[in-house]
């Protein structure tokens, strides 16, 4: 670890700092910087192929080229660079423009457009589709991939354990069996529903001047249809165009993309508390690692600590995602700057959340059931059986059937030879009676396995 890392102020970029590298080139300031220029560039290429603007002639295939290769070949010097002009500016958006004329200033074919390079824009149009596209590069290129690794390791443990009866518990009571691979199958197919949300979220853009309304634009090219203008070039970006804002673009589209990953961290926690309490009962084994300590006092510790690193992060992440969707939304007027600061953030909650996935799927990787001890729970757990009893007792007609079984079972262990003596004594059709003899808690599943196999 460099001493670089252990000065960090965040976890994020010492501790984790390898387990966020992917997020790392997108969220980070170089990450930003870089985006505007690309929306500078594109928007420059785009006034030039706009016949209404006279004065900027179409660019050369050479010079466009040379334009986009300023944007693709950003680099950290650049970047740098940026930072430099930005000391002397005090505005991090007028750097990038400054930054851009300075590189086109000495080329030929582009320096006559020098003065339509930021031509009618506020930062703001600026900076809501840089953070759109960056949203839309984690997305696409971090979080569905870490989302689609998690589905796959728990698709495998609910097929590979689809028949494997588990003791329920309801209200932390002994409750009608399932299956280990049934209750993994139920957390991929939250998981799953989500997953088809955050892909669907629309990543809104603007680029509609001051206040919205194009006002600098229509007085200084009256016939340009600047609202269809600003549609086909929000678009091309692979964005969804917002014709109706105020300065800004009122980031509901990234409040919902919060919202989203916000429920899929809280289903994560909801896995890493549960596999926790069965890891604590027993049901899983983990796997132990050569020289790993589990308690600095008790030698024979083994702890949770992947699930519990999880939970932790994943709250942390949530945290901000729930203040990013209440936030966000929210801006006075037609502009105050509260929302610059805050976005500056979101790749913190996408950090924490990631290295949360990360911890879940080495938690999971650690795993191995212990079928003994599964199948020892049941055994001791014969007064589960009062449900289909009681049920069965109802189909044929007999009298207060679950009356009957709460007086057997409710508050009081039962064994497997009481209950089957329960059974026996009951006027019951030969066949019905004989199912219900054989049945056991382990055998008592209902189609879970089926339900598993389906995912």
């Amino acid at each position: 670890m460099s001493e670089h890392t252990l000065l960090a102020l965040s976890p994020l970029d010492g501790r984790y700092a390898g387990k966020v590298a992917a997020l790392r080139p997108i969220f980070s300031e170089f990450g930003l910087i870089k985006a505007r220029i690309k929306v500078e560039v594109e928007w420059l290429l785009a006034l030039a192929d706009e016949p209404g603007i006279a004065e900027l002639a179409p660019l050369p295939a050479a010079a466009a080229g040379r334009l986009r290769a300023l944007a693709d070949g950003f680099d950290v010097a650049d970047a740098a660079r940026v930072k430099d002009i930005e000391r002397g500016t005090n505005h991090d958006v007028k750097a990038v423009e400054y930054f851009i004329k300075e590189k086109l200033k000495d080329d030929a074919e582009l320096a006559p457009a020098l003065e339509f390079v930021h031509f009618a824009c506020t930062s703001e149009d600026i900076n809501n589709l840089s953070y759109s596209l960056m949203l839309s590069q984690a997305r696409e290129t971090v979080l569905l991939p870490a989302l689609d690794s998690l589905a796959a390791t728990l698709r495998a443990l609910a097929h590979q354990h689809a028949a494997l009866p588990m003791l329920s518990r309801t209200h932390g009571q002994t409750a009608s069996p399932t299956t280990v691979g049934k209750e993994f199958a139920n957390v991929l197919a939250r998981l799953a529903r989500q997953r088809r949300q955050l892909a669907q979220v629309e990543m809104l853009g603007k680029i509609n001047g001051a206040v919205g309304n194009y006002n600098a634009h229509v007085v200084a090219y009256p016939d340009v249809d600047w609202p269809a203008f600003a549609r086909r070039f929000v678009e091309s970006l692979g964005l969804s165009f917002n014709a109706h804002t105020t300065q800004i673009e009122p980031h509901d589209g990234i409040a919902e993309l919060c919202d989203v990953q916000r429920r899929i961290n809280t289903i994560g926690i909801d896995l890493c508390r549960d596999v926790w309490g069965y890891i604590s009962l027993g049901y899983f084994k983990q796997s132990v690692k050569a020289g790993e300590v589990g308690s600095s006092t008790m030698p024979h510790k083994v702890n949770p600590i992947d699930f519990e690193n999880a939970e932790g992060n994943f709250g942390i992440g949530n945290s901000l995602l729930s203040h990013f969707s209440e936030k966000l939304p929210i801006s006075r007027w037609q502009r105050d700057l509260t929302d610059s600061t805050v976005l500056r953030a979101l790749g913190t909650a996408f950090g924490h959340s990631l290295i949360a996935f990360d911890s879940l799927a080495r938690g999971l990787g650690k795993l191995s059931v212990n079928p003994e001890r599964l199948a020892a729970d049941l055994d001791a757990a014969w007064e589960v059986l009062a449900e289909p009893v009681q049920t069965v007792m109802r189909r044929h007609g007999l009298a207060n059937p679950y009356e009957q079984l709460k007086a057997l079972t409710r508050g009081q262990g039962i064994d497997e030879a009481a209950m089957r003596e329960f059974v026996a004594s009951l006027d019951l059709p030969a066949a019905a009676k004989a199912r219900l003899i054989a049945l056991t808690p382990g055998s008592y599943v209902g189609v879970a396995e089926k339900l598993a196999n389906d995912i």
